[in-house]
């Protein structure tokens, strides 16, 4: 048990370090999919931490209602009320990365990047606090 949920974590930042290298070499698209995908994964972590388990979902705003339901934070709850049309932007990239051709520039890669290291704030200070 304790080393699936270490996997889930590992494989979160690993996408997020992916975004970063992402970002640099210019690929804009996938900077979104990798920043939901460590999002989406670490959610899932802290679920696990949380519940023994997680939903079998793709979907990153099921997961943080349900990481909100369950954890009941203040930190929590404000962070996805600002950040709502960030994190549909990032749900909506995981399913267009596979199923359209959709392509985003570099002002909204560089956006999802500082959501995401805010994101890594709260997702470590929830895990600080489990």
């Amino acid at each position: 048990m304790e080393k699936h949920s270490a996997v889930l974590r590992r494989r979160a930042r690993a996408f997020l370090e992916s975004a970063k290298a992402d970002f640099n070499r210019g690929d804009y698209d996938l900077v979104l999919f990798h920043v939901e995908q460590f999002l989406q994964l670490y959610a899932k972590y802290l679920l696990y931490l949380s519940l023994g388990d997680y939903p079998k979902t793709h979907s990153l705003t099921r997961l943080l209602k349900d990481l909100k339901r369950v954890r009941r934070e203040d930190v929590l709850k404000k962070f996805y009320d600002e950040n709502l049309e960030m994190i549909n932007l990032l749900e909506e990239a995981y399913i267009t990365s596979r199923y359209l051709p959709r392509e985003y520039d570099e002002q909204i890669a560089r956006r999802a990047l500082e959501f995401a290291e805010k994101a890594l704030e709260v997702m470590e200070w929830l895990e600080r606090h489990s």
